[in-house]
């Protein structure tokens, strides 16, 4: 099981826990969990007005293996106006536009997206459970 936490930061809200949003999936072949604006799709969803995030952003996805890997989807802009990076443990790793990288097995982290022009992040807390 892959489970997600969100918040949404702004600069007035640093630190606050308030609003926390959840979501979880079994580790089987094709689950997938999607963060972005568009709440028809993403089980995680942004504030609409949030346009440094794309209307699917990351995608959490299993493979057949049972071992879970993060995609930062490329949007319908060519540049990007966020910054995505990976933290587990004290390791930090910035995502590439349309980059993918795998999830550790039994193991947690976080992701961040980080607007590049105004104080604000979207912080997804994950945990695989084995």
């Amino acid at each position: 099981m892959l489970e997600l936490t969100m918040a949404a930061v702004s600069a007035a809200e640093e630190g606050a826990t308030a609003g926390m949003l959840m979501a979880d999936a079994p580790s089987e072949p094709g689950a997938v969990l999607r963060v972005g604006r568009d709440k028809s799709v993403c089980r995680l969803s942004t504030p609409d007005d949030w346009l440094f995030v794309s209307r699917v952003h990351l995608e959490f996805l299993c493979g057949p293996d049972g071992t879970w890997q993060l995609t930062w989807l490329r949007g319908s802009q060519p540049d990007p106006s966020s910054e995505v990076r990976l933290t587990v443990g004290e390791y930090v790793q910035p995502l590439a536009y349309g980059g993918t990288v795998p999830l550790p097995r039994g193991g947690s982290g976080e992701v961040i997206v980080q607007d590049r022009t105004a104080p604000r992040s979207v912080n997804v807390g994950f945990f695989h459970e084995v």
